[in-house]
């Protein structure tokens, strides 16, 4: 998109502060890059609150704080899907059946980006088949700074074509089919919901309302939006909320070699504390 095809003006100026407020206020990181994606995004907030130039939303923003949790949700990438890298479900699942032989207590898991649920519901369902009940000894926390996307993680209703990649005895297990002007959408089973306690939290804050030990962190496709020092910032506080047998699940394409006195490679995108004796 050329600036002659913008419906805004968008200015070095405009693109520095914007940047700088995404690091800031989420910890994201925008290369320049990213120039052209943080203008159709962003420009959407400005047609949501009928201004006219990128500088009157900067003013808004400072002066609003409730635009501030928009203007993270605008630029905050929410691409996700039930069972994505399905490697990472195999591995939980025979976690959870040794961490279930060693104590009594309930395996904890904490979705710590969950967007708009499937992650979170996908583990829920992998421990109802691992254990083999509707009521598996786990419980389960998911996390995303977009409260946009937690609203509709709670509610757990889906279009049926975001099933499309899943197993159909899994959806006949796990969904129930909207009927009427449902007709299309699903709904995640009252039994699979009550395994998951979501809570709006961003991994940038000072202090986490966040209460360890997790037998397992899910933190995947998220490090790519910051950098370096801010991977290391938030690594260095997954770690001490492990057990030492405990799992950090990445994604596809993060690799922490940055941090290699905090995690060390276990698996395929998965790690484990330094000094740990998983």
């Amino acid at each position: 998109m050329t600036e002659k095809q913008r419906e805004f003006d968008f200015t070095d100026r405009d693109f520095d502060q914007i940047r700088a407020l995404a690091k800031a206020r989420a910890g994201i990181f925008l290369s320049p890059q990213k120039r052209d994606m943080v203008y159709s995004r962003i420009a959407r907030r400005l047609r949501a609150l009928k201004l006219k130039t990128f500088e009157d939303y900067l003013h808004q923003l400072e002066a609003n704080e409730d635009e501030a949790q928009d203007f993270i949700n605008a630029l905050t990438t929410n691409l996700t899907s039930f069972f994505r890298e399905a490697h990472h479900f195999e591995i939980l699942a025979e976690q959870m059946l040794a961490v279930a032989q060693h104590h009594k207590g309930p395996i904890r898991i904490w979705s710590s980006a969950c967007s708009t649920g499937e992650e979170a519901y996908s583990l829920a369902m992998t421990a109802i088949e691992t254990f083999g009940s509707w009521t598996p000894p786990v419980r389960i926390l998911a996390t995303d700074v977009d409260t946009n996307v937690l609203h509709q993680a709670k509610r757990g209703i889906y279009a049926s074509d975001r099933l499309s990649k899943m197993d159909s005895a899994r959806i006949k297990s796990f969904f129930v089919k909207g009927k009427g002007k449902h007709v299309g959408m699903v709904k995640v089973r009252s039994q699979v919901q009550d395994l998951v306690h979501f809570n709006a939290l961003n991994l940038l804050s000072p202090k986490w309302p966040v209460k360890g030990p997790f037998d397992a962190i899910f933190c995947r496709n998220v490090m790519i939006y910051f950098d370096k020092p801010t991977q290391y910032q938030v690594l260095s506080k997954f770690k001490p909320l492990l057990t030492k047998q405990g799992l950090l699940y990445a994604g596809h394409s993060e690799s922490f070699q940055h941090a290699a006195d905090l995690f060390r490679l276990q698996g395929k995108t998965v790690f484990a504390p330094v000094g740990s004796s998983s």
